[in-house]
């Protein structure tokens, strides 16, 4: 139960290693996917880490493999949170950065395709932030991915 099958770097490499490469992924498919889950998002993330999952583990199915590899993935997080606290250049680059999608009563369709955002994901948005889109005076998708609604004064 507590014997390890395989060597404990060898599963710091694989839990560093499929954590890099899963945020690579995860921050390259946009902010959608980080904020706002559809069933199919969370179907997606649920299958993601399927199929991760023996590349992950190896083979190793010990309590001390299991303890190494989530204390291996906590510290990369944590890693990764205190590098985007120290240089706001590197936070935009791992977390990302607010879009204007709006302003003044109108959608920047162009900026709406480009983040996958359709027009029940604005909607949603303005219901609520008890707003109608003549009152909208900006409309920012966040680095998280939820949409910001600001009502003219």
């Amino acid at each position: 139960m507590f014997d390890l099958h395989v060597h404990w770097w060898e599963l710091l490499a694989r839990a560093a290693l499929i954590y890099l490469a899963l945020f690579l992924m995860v921050r390259l498919s946009g902010k959608r996917t980080i904020g706002q889950f559809t069933p199919f998002d969370l179907l997606v993330v649920m299958l993601l880490s399927e199929a991760v999952s023996n590349g992950l583990s190896g083979g190793e199915d010990s309590v001390t493999g299991a303890w190494i590899l989530a204390a291996t993935l906590i510290v990369m997080n944590a890693f990764i949170g205190f590098l985007g606290s120290r240089s706001k250049r590197l936070e935009a680059l791992l977390e990302g950065s607010p879009v204007l999608i709006g302003r003044d009563g109108e959608w920047f369709p162009q900026a709406l395709r480009r983040h996958r955002l359709g027009t029940a994901d604005v909607e949603k948005a303005l219901r609520e932030a008890d707003c109608e889109l003549e009152e909208l005076h900006m409309g920012v998708l966040e680095s998280d991915g939820s949409i910001s609604i600001l009502k003219r004064k």
